[in-house]
């Protein structure tokens, strides 16, 4: 299962490219993984591939998006446009795995407008802009997070990605994933300390 997701952005980005059959030796020199390890993981799923044929590409994503039980058209929102959220915006599309970030908002005049393509509201258009069915946000904010949380939740907020290193509460049924960039690296620190002293 771990396996799945990896297997998922690659097939989204071949089929980008206009690929519609691979081979498990081909698959296998894009993501790293060995040919027989594929192909087994590929069995579990049934007979999905024909000798001499290869796997179809549209066919095994429709197969992954079933078991991992995502949509990956997803329209993601942004709460921030600052350095952090203009990073974002400019990465958009996620190597076509979850979907895109739709619309962005912020509180600052300056940073409102179309940006990468994205367009960037104020604040106050929160509730109004929102897209329908938009069931994450991203939060990339330095103030009023709290609140601003509360306010995405009544909007139909379930889930959020969180960057602002704040505590924020929510309420049973909202999913919160802190992305700590800080801590990763003194995880790092400390795991490489360990390999250099031999332990």
């Amino acid at each position: 299962m771990q396996r799945y997701p990896v297997y998922l952005k690659a097939l989204r980005k071949l089929k980008n490219q206009g690929i519609e059959r691979i081979m498990s030796k081909e698959l296998a020199s894009v993501i790293n993984i060995e040919p027989t390890t594929i192909r087994r993981d590929f069995s579990f799923l049934g007979n999905l591939g024909k000798q001499g044929y290869g796997y179809d590409v549209a066919r095994l994503i429709e197969i992954f998006n079933q078991e991992l039980g995502m949509d990956f058209d997803e329209k993601i929102i942004l709460v921030g446009a600052g350095n952090m959220g203009r990073a974002l915006m400019k990465y958009n599309k996620w190597d076509y795995v979850v979907g895109e970030i739709a619309c962005a908002f912020d509180i600052n005049p300056d940073r409102q407008g179309v940006r990468f393509g994205i367009p960037v509201y104020a604040m106050e258009e929160l509730e109004e802009r929102i897209p329908e069915k938009c069931r994450i946000a991203i939060l990339a904010i330095s103030e009023d997070i709290q609140a601003t949380v509360d306010r995405l939740i009544e909007c139909g907020i379930i889930g959020l990605v969180d960057f602002t290193h704040e505590h924020i509460q929510v309420p049973k049924g909202v999913v919160l994933k802190t992305v700590d960039v800080v801590s990763s690296i003194q995880e790092l620190v400390f795991e490489t300390n360990s390999f250099s002293s031999g332990q």
